[in-house]
């Protein structure tokens, strides 16, 4: 490892070499970047020197079964800023360390110095120094234990090399020909080797990065009886569902709280404050006499009956993802055996949840303070219990409201016992908490997706997630129990099908909220946010075949989506998103490439849900592989469609057939 120096963490400097700003780094090397098993994660730095002679560079990157480092040689992608690049690809779950070294590179140096002198007619007695140290350097590198098998061929480029009686173009020839040079490259004299400083990538197994979510309320499954009144579903009730959900093409099934539920100060329908007897309260108000956070809520079933959804959910392809909010009811066992972890007020209460002017008395928040070393082992069996019970995924509620010490301490144990347990932080905040929680360990973030409608800010919005790709990952949400956004106030289909198309087709992992695909969208009150009638508050019982058979039901769109994801793995990348140009402020045009294969997928979207938008969209070709006089086929992975493009092209959209162009780059 290089010294460190006033140029930071991620500088190096021996002799008269120096590495300079490696990507990716995250707070100058603090914390780790990110990746997943199979992802082509480039790595950039800025090397430069003295003088004219060249320097070469190679990433050594090292993963945790690894006994000797992998070396991939950079180049240079940037003359004029010195700018050097390469692409790792890791294989393993877990922590991973690269390092970016530079050398004075002689071979290439002297490549150089010839080809220039021979560029401007000089003869062979001007260039018998440069023969004579060209034949020097490849004699170095056939000396080598390793070098039998080309011996040979640089032996005879040594000869030409001193052979005075040859013509100075046949003397160089051998020497300056692909075999030679691509040995010379692959096995350099390396001078001057400076060595970067050592950084790390974190990388998760793939669903980290790529998936599509589905959240819905066991409590809600059991239908209605015969007065029409809802029945409390179970875990046997929403086992049934989740073949519903896995023929939509979903990976995830996320559950709100399934614990118990406090009766102190439960909230009514719609957040009233006047409970009935019958009413079943928020499932984020959790903990009662039947237990806490470890515990099931009886009505759902037992402990056995949540193994068996989870057993039935890995048959379909499903991985169950649990809700983890670290708050309680007032009912909740922690608060009579463990009151220090909570806040006590002047008066001797403690206090509830508030967001002004919003209050939560059914919410204890709790204290870090007091005893933070106990509650972090209790919060830590907790987590570990639903881990033995086969959940890998969990959504965390609220994060941003706990001391972030706590959740890099937490995911950091967890995750070197389970590296295959992913963290979705649910932290609708300012981008410094939001991109800080994701540093601290978190696997996907939530995002402003919902709040982000017209083309502006929408392409600023894409922007700023391909450029933290290497630090956070993206989950869009189209709506969620507790945000109608106020674009489908009123809207008809069309209008979620647009925000399903953006979501599933911007990021690697979206996610619906159940209820999303009857095209819900009544609030409680004009431009409120909240659901009348909202799920968080009581049971809401759905007749999905009712809404099939009558077409009001999005579930076709949301399994297209999920099946085009999962032929056209280029809209698994998310650091490849590309914005284009289209001559509509109705029209969104962005592309994805797959780094492993080059394929590349053209999505066009309309924002206008109501009616017919048409424009050119002009390609930026180069951002699809190819070059800026290419034609190309596109075929349209939403109608089956085929027509031949190239920089500018015809598009036209009707919201009432079809909401987007998902177009597969087949070039000719």
């Amino acid at each position: 490892m290089g010294p460190q120096n006033h140029h930071g963490r991620d500088s190096a400097v021996s002799g008269r070499l120096v590495v300079d700003e490696v990507f990716p780094v995250i707070g100058l090397g603090r914390y780790p970047a990110k990746a997943v098993v199979g992802e082509h994660v480039p790595v950039h730095a800025t090397l430069w020197r003295e003088g004219h002679d060249r320097q070469a560079a190679n990433v050594s990157w090292r993963g945790p079964q690894d006994r000797v480092a992998r070396q991939t040689r950079m180049v240079l992608t940037d003359p004029g800023l010195d700018r050097w690049s390469s692409v790792i690809v890791p294989d393993q779950v877990g922590l991973w360390t690269f390092r970016v070294d530079t050398w004075s590179d002689p071979w290439a140096t002297w490549r150089h110095a010839v080809e220039t002198k021979l560029a401007a007619e000089q003869g062979a007695d001007e260039l018998a120094n440069d023969l004579e140290s060209g034949a020097r350097l490849l004699e170095r590198v056939a000396r080598r234990p390793g070098a039998r098998s080309v011996r040979a061929t640089l032996t005879s480029a040594v000869l030409g090399l001193r052979d005075v009686t040859r013509p100075l173009a046949e003397r160089v020839a051998a020497a300056l020909a692909e075999p030679v040079d691509t040995v010379m490259t692959d096995q350099p004299v390396r001078e001057l080797v400076t060595k970067g400083i050592a950084h790390q990538l974190w990388v998760d197994r793939e669903r980290a990065l790529v998936g599509s979510w589905y959240e819905f309320f066991p409590r809600s499954t059991g239908g209605v009886d015969a007065e029409g009144r809802p029945v409390p579903g179970t875990f046997a009730t929403a086992r049934a569902e989740l073949d519903r959900v896995a023929a939509m093409g979903f990976d995830v099934v996320y559950l709100p709280p399934i614990h118990p539920i406090g009766s102190r100060h439960r909230k009514g329908p719609n957040n009233t404050l006047d409970a009935g007897p019958l009413d079943v309260g928020s499932p984020w108000a959790i903990g009662s006499a039947d237990g806490g956070h470890d515990a099931i809520h009886p009505e759902l079933g037992t402990l056995a009956d949540f193994d068996s959804f989870v057993a039935h959910a890995a048959e379909l392809g499903l991985e169950v993802a649990l809700d983890l909010a670290l708050q309680c009811a007032p009912d909740h066992p922690w608060v009579a055996q463990r009151p220090e972890w909570f806040t006590t007020r002047p008066d001797g209460t403690i206090a509830y949840a508030e967001n002004p002017p919003k209050k939560y008395q059914d919410i204890y928040p709790l204290n870090f303070d007091n005893d933070p070393a106990g509650l972090y082992r209790e919060i830590r069996r907790v987590v570990a219990h639903w881990i033995d019970h086969g959940v890998r995924i969990f959504r965390v509620d609220n994060p941003h409201t706990k001391p972030p010490d706590f959740w890099e301490r937490l995911i950091r144990d967890l995750k070197n016992e389970h590296p295959d347990v992913l963290f979705l932080s649910e932290a609708f905040t300012r981008p410094a908490r939001m991109y800080g929680l994701s540093r601290l360990g978190f696997s996907q973030h939530y995002t402003y997706f919902t709040w982000r409608v017209t083309k502006h800010e929408l392409t600023e919005f894409g922007v700023s997630l391909a450029a933290h790709a290497h630090e956070a990952r993206p989950n869009l949400f189209t709506n969620t129990p507790d945000i109608l956004p106020t674009s489908l106030h009123h809207a008809g289909p069309a209008a979620f099908a647009i925000r399903a198309a953006l979501a599933a087709t911007l990021s690697p992992t979206w996610g619906v909220y159940s209820g999303f695909e009857l095209f819900e969208n009544e609030p409680v009150r004009p431009g409120s946010e909240e659901y009348l009638d909202s799920e968080k508050y009581q049971l809401r019982p759905r007749d999905w075949e009712r809404a099939q058979h009558t077409g009001r039901s999005l579930s076709d769109w949301l399994r297209t989506l999920n099946e085009i994801r999962r032929r056209r793995t280029a809209l698994h990348s998310l650091r490849t998103l590309h914005f284009h140009h289209v001559d509509n402020e109705s029209l969104i045009a962005y592309s994805k490439i797959d780094p492993a294969t080059g394929a590349a997928v053209l999505v066009v979207v309309t924002l206008d849900p109501n009616a017919p938008q048409e424009g050119t969209v002009w390609i930026d070709l180069p951002a699809l592989g190819l070059q800026w006089h290419d034609r190309f086929t596109a075929r349209d992975e939403v109608t089956g469609d085929n027509w031949e493009w190239g920089q500018a092209n015809y598009v036209r959209l009707d919201p009432q057939r079809a909401v987007a162009h998902i177009v597969a780059v087949q070039p000719h």
